[in-house]
């Protein structure tokens, strides 16, 4: 399997590219601000050609080039329906002065214009997405957002590793994504938490959407937002 990430945009959000292979289709996960001078860079470098958009959640950051992609590559969205409104309108996540606080940080004027793109398909819990024989599998892990989700994917390479997620805001290193924001839900989070991420094996990587990489082993120990869990079914 191919995969590559860039930092896309002022807040550094990670756009991935994952494919089967040279000359395949792609999946494009999470194609923030700014994204589409880099993904060219990098589709072109991989041979590669995507074939579906992923978004985990619908905050600006991570959604912002989503049509330009599907628009440019004739591909669809992928996103829970919770979170589907957030494609037309991103800020409603967002508080109207957090808005104004945000477009003057990132020195920005009036907004883009937001529109669906013309393939929406929903990403809901258990749906599996299949990109030129990549496999994805939805998880619904609301929480971050009403609509969040990561995706998981098999790891053919040689290393010991099961599957790669694809996390999002949900999970970071040592952290996890604030539910403080409009649709969010620490109980919820939780939740999701426990029943989504817990009973996974150790050797799942997670790609979060902020940040380094690391694994469901190293966060079940590390992260204090799992450490607090009850164990699943007494296990650890």
């Amino acid at each position: 399997m191919l995969l590559t990430s860039f930092p896309a945009g002022p807040l550094q959000a990670n756009c991935y590219v994952a494919a089967r292979g040279p000359g395949t289709k792609c999946a494009v996960v999470d194609p923030g601000m700014d994204a589409m001078d880099d993904l060219r860079l990098v589709i072109k470098e991989l041979n590669v050609t995507p074939g579906a958009v992923l978004v985990t959640h619908g905050h600006f950051d991570h959604m912002w080039c989503a049509q330009d992609v599907a628009a440019e590559f004739d591909c669809p969205v992928w996103i829970h329906p919770s979170d589907r409104h957030l494609l037309s309108d991103p800020m409603a996540a967002i508080s109207g002065e957090s808005a104004a606080m945000l477009r003057q940080q990132l020195n920005m004027g009036d907004l883009p214009e937001f529109a669906e793109p013309a393939d929406v398909r929903d990403a809901v819990d258990g749906a599996t997405i299949d990109i030129d024989g990549l496999v994805f599998t939805v998880d619904h892990v609301p929480g971050h957002t009403p609509g969040t989700v990561f995706y998981r994917v098999d790891w053919d390479g040689p290393e010991a590793i099961s599957q790669v997620m694809f996390s999002g805001d949900f999970l970071f290193q040592g952290s996890i994504g604030r539910t403080d924001l409009a649709g969010g839900s620490h109980a919820q989070m939780q939740d999701s938490l426990r029943d989504r991420v817990l009973p996974l094996p150790d050797d799942v990587v997670v790609l979060p959407g902020h940040g380094p990489q690391t694994s469901v082993a190293r966060e079940r120990v590390t992260n204090p937002f799992l450490a607090e869990l009850a164990p699943i079914d007494g296990t650890a």
